[in-house]
C-alpha cells in the first residue's frame, strides 16, 4: 500500500499532476460545479450496499 501512495504522491508533483489539482481547484470554486458535486455524492451515499 506504501507503493501506491509514494506513486500517488509522485504525480501529485509531476506537471501533469499539479495541471489538475489546479483544474480541481477552479471547478471545486465554481457554485454551479460545486451544487452538482453534492448532489451526485448524496445521490451516492444513499445507494444501499451491494
Amino acid at each position: 500500500m506504501a507503493g501506491l501512495l509514494n506513486r500517488i504522491k509522485a504525480f501529485g508533483r509531476s506537471p501533469e499532476g499539479r495541471r489538475l489539482i489546479a483544474q480541481g481547484k477552479r471547478m471545486a470554486s465554481d457554485p454551479r460545479t460545486r451544487s452538482e458535486a453534492k448532489r451526485l455524492f448524496s445521490r451516492l451515499r444513499k445507494r444501499p450496499p451491494h
